[in-house]
């Protein structure tokens, strides 16, 4: 348990990659098992202290992280290397800790945050392939992905997304983001869609690619874009692509340098 009488005077930044098919997403849950609560189990067994831990960001349940950033205020002594190291021993094989970097005390993991990219998977073959169940949404009709790069057109800058979010609680009311980057790629029978963008709204990206695919299926066309954002209505929109297929790719930070 943690020593009232010592200061936590070291704030830690642990990058980490997990893969999402038996959590309930990120965020600690009553009755479910999140990634949050395995990180946190396994941090208090390596520093001996409870500490609060501020993530960079929600994920949902069964999507998976590429890079994600946690941070926490310690007083213990244990090098970031060797935090590494012990991490890795108590964490069960779907999350590792890459690295590890000792920041500034202002560093929050969601609040110092400027920026996500996402990547969402597709296995575009007739045939599925096991290996890729959990990883990659199965679509067997062919994907123009030269077709679906012209999206980027519209997608691109400032807007209003809110044809493009799930309403609830944790949507703010502003619900403008601004899409710096957008890009379709295709690796053999592997598709990435690459959004980056200043923030994401609540399944804003699933959203879009599920939007992406009625344009594949010709029952939404590209031009159509920005009427659909315009129109400020979730229906509009095509719908949620399933949450397997998606990762949070990187995360961005200006003029913070993370020393080892």
């Amino acid at each position: 348990m943690r020593n009232v009488n010592k200061k936590l005077d070291r704030n830690i930044v642990l990058v980490i990659s997990y893969d999402g098919t038996r959590y309930s997403g990120w965020q600690v849950q009553k009755n479910s098992t999140t990634v949050q609560e395995i990180f946190q189990n396994a941090l208090k067994n390596v520093i001996l202290e409870d500490v609060d831990i501020k993530g960079c960001s929600r994920t949902d349940a069964k999507v998976h992280a590429n890079n994600y950033y946690v941070n926490f205020k310690t007083s213990s002594r244990i090098s970031v290397k060797n935090i590494t190291n012990a991490m890795n021993r108590f964490l069960p094989y779907d999350i590792c800790v890459k690295n590890a970097f000792e920041v500034s005390d202002d560093f929050h993991a969601r609040y110092s945050c400027t920026g996500k990219e996402y990547v969402y998977k597709i296995w575009n073959h007739q045939i599925r392939n096991p290996f890729m169940h959990d990883y990659a949404l199965h679509y067997w009709y062919d994907i123009d992905c030269e077709n679906l790069r012209d999206v980027r057109k519209y997608i691109i800058g400032e807007h209003d997304f809110t044809s493009f979010a799930t309403l609830d609680k944790r949507n703010a009311q502003n619900m403008i983001r601004n899409v710096h980057d957008f890009d379709v790629i295709r690796q053999e029978n592997v598709i990435e869609i690459k959004i980056s963008a200043n923030g994401f709204l609540y399944n804003m990206v699933r959203i879009i690619v599920g939007t992406l695919l009625r344009i594949a299926q010709n029952k939404i066309k590209i031009h159509d874009i920005p009427y659909i954002i315009d129109k400020k209505d979730r229906k509009y929109a095509g719908p949620t692509a399933p949450p397997h297929g998606l990762y949070l790719n990187r995360v961005f930070y200006d003029n913070i340098e993370f020393k080892e």
